[in-house]
């Protein structure tokens, strides 16, 4: 399986925190819709005819598409790959762009996920983030999706926010889950540099994260999320039985996917290749039917560390007789030498020959897979 990620450059506005690829302004919007199709062209050998099982419109904002945009890309993506037909196929989108006509297009359109950037319950949070909608709008454009038939939905909330205490970090877990949404990815809130919230913070303006508060909202959502029965199945993701994210789990087992449009990413299992990001030379060079990425093939030991890094990350962990087949029985030994004093205190478990994270592992899970890196 394969699958294929189209990034939408354009926001309404750039939240305070945001560090992925946009621009406010719109005016190249109809030409990009044009490049993304033309790459497509492009890079349509990447994925090797297999089968697209998973398509992700990610940005940015891609519900800031008009309908005729969005149909080009969907048409162009059934003229150049082998698109499944019961393919999951993603749209981001944001509360202020769910309306009852947008979601009959998109569901007409095929697209049969919505992955909603609610963010906060809370007007407060809302405020401190530069978010576009209000509270109200975060709950009723959830009822709004499900009344369309939109059941396949998943929600982002983030943890962290300075003065959110943690009542009402529960308020804004429970609010998600009382409205049954049965996928909800929840994430620390960072500081990443030279982000708006980043300047603001260094000029005094903004109130810095506290890591304590951030680990201590961590173990609540991950106790909560247990209690009400969803799956901790990756460290920012939760899910009801049977309702995982395909695409992004394969990324997690190191599927092969495309990525299309300015700053996107591809993958193969032996090589990546990215995108160039500025809006200009992206579109000059598919203009110019000349592929717009650079790339890297990746060595034994980078694609040994991917395989532990993302592995890591999830409920499935990483199995050390899987290591020794793929990279061979030094790779395993030292993954089993290095594993264990996190074995000693707790923080990783492993049952037969696989190796997962444990509660308490997942506060630290970036520094466990750092020491299980070969360098």
């Amino acid at each position: 399986m394969a699958g294929i990620y189209i990034h939408i450059p354009y926001c309404r506005q750039k939240c305070h925190y945001c560090n992925f690829f946009s621009v406010a302004s719109r005016a190249t919007m109809p030409a990009m819709i044009d490049a993304i199709c033309l790459e497509m062209k492009l890079q349509r050998s990447y994925t090797s005819k297999q089968s697209i099982e998973t398509i992700y419109f990610g940005g940015g904002t891609p519900s800031m598409l008009e309908s005729s945009g969005l149909e080009k890309i969907m048409t162009g993506l059934q003229q150049n790959f082998s698109i499944d037909t019961a393919a999951e196929i993603t749209l981001e989108a944001n509360p202020d762009d769910i309306s009852t006509e947008n979601l009959a297009l998109w569901k007409t359109m095929g697209i049969n996920r919505l992955s909603i950037g609610i963010q906060s319950f809370l007007d407060k949070d809302l405020k401190y983030l530069h978010r576009v909608h209000n509270a109200e709008k975060a709950i009723a454009c959830l009822y709004l999706a499900k009344d369309a038939g939109f059941n396949n939905l998943t929600l982002d909330l983030i943890f962290g926010i300075p003065d959110l205490s943690d009542q009402d970090w529960l308020f804004n877990i429970n609010t998600a889950l009382d409205l049954r949404i049965p996928h909800i990815s929840a994430y620390a809130l960072t500081i990443e540099p030279r982000t708006a919230l980043d300047l603001m913070i260094k000029k005094g303006k903004a109130t810095p994260v506290d890591e304590q508060q951030s680990a201590r909202q961590f173990e609540i959502l991950m106790e909560t999320m247990q209690a009400r029965g969803y799956l901790h199945y990756e460290i920012s993701n939760y899910c009801l039985p049977g309702h995982f994210a395909k695409h992004n789990t394969a990324y997690w087992k190191g599927e092969t996917y495309l990525g299309l449009g300015p700053s996107a990413h591809s993958f193969n299992g032996k090589s990546r290749q990215w995108n160039v990001s500025g809006i200009k030379d992206y579109l000059d060079s598919v203009n110019n039917n000349i592929l717009p990425a650079e790339s890297e093939t990746l060595t034994r030991e980078q694609q040994y560390n991917e395989f532990v890094m993302t592995g890591l990350r999830t409920m499935w962990g990483c199995d050390i007789e899987v290591i020794k087949l793929k990279y061979g029985a030094q790779y395993a030994g030292y993954f089993s030498e290095n594993m264990a004093p996190w074995l000693e205190i707790g923080c990783i478990e492993k049952i037969g020959s696989v190796v997962t994270l444990t509660q308490k592992g997942k506060l630290l899970a970036d520094g466990i897979a750092s020491d299980l890196f070969f360098i």
